[in-house]
């Protein structure tokens, strides 16, 4: 099932980066990497047209507080994000009844791209939500055509869990693979849902 959660005010510190909730003054910053196109289309949106969008999808980050701002902790400069969103087919993903969980997802300024800071803060997140929030389980996905979100995953410990079309934000459907990490921390061994998609091994 999918647990509940806030950020609530908290960070999350890493070598490089600190992890916050979103801000007003971070506007400049988030149209700046948001606006690129080829960022947010790897993640199945449209990169954002013009600042008024991007104020309007901060405001949202802002009141639903699921979604961390990435900041370099040398400038203080907003490169990208990472949510913790709820997972999809609750319902139908019987594995993960009585189980808590969570899907991340996220985003990073193509500037930034290649240095190793997406899988830093993704594995910095993961351990925060399986200590901090007690979480059983989180889910990742990625397209076919994003190797290098495929790479950050392989880097935080997540498995293939299954096969999966998505739909996206640009209103087609991409091919993809639906990550799957446990708790380490626990003992847990899920009776898997849906054998026709699954490719998770133990």
């Amino acid at each position: 099932m999918n647990a509940d959660f806030s950020i609530n005010g908290r960070t999350i510190e890493t070598d490089r980066l600190l992890l916050r909730p979103f801000e007003e003054k971070d506007l400049e910053d988030f149209f700046e990497y948001a606006s690129v196109e080829g960022v947010g289309e790897m993640a199945g949106w449209h990169h954002h047209e013009n600042r008024e969008e991007s104020a309007e999808i901060l405001k949202m980050f802002m009141n639903d507080d699921k979604v961390f701002a990435l900041c370099l902790k040398e400038n203080g400069k907003v490169i990208g994000s990472i949510g913790v969103e709820k997972y999809g087919m609750e319902e139908n993903l019987t594995e993960f009844d009585g189980m808590k969980g969570r899907e991340i997802g996220y985003v990073l300024s193509k500037a930034y791209w290649g240095r190793g800071l997406m899988p830093e803060a993704a594995c910095a997140v993961i351990k925060f939500l399986f200590t901090e929030e007690n979480l059983d389980f989180i889910t990742c996905g990625y397209y076919d055509f994003n190797t290098q979100s495929k790479r950050v995953q392989e880097k935080c410990g997540f498995r293939p869990y299954r096969k999966i079309n998505f739909e996206t934000r640009l209103g087609t459907t991409e091919p993809g693979v639906l990550n799957l990490l446990l708790n380490p921390a626990k003992n847990l061994h899920p009776v898997f849902s849906h054998p026709e998609t699954l490719i998770y091994n133990e």
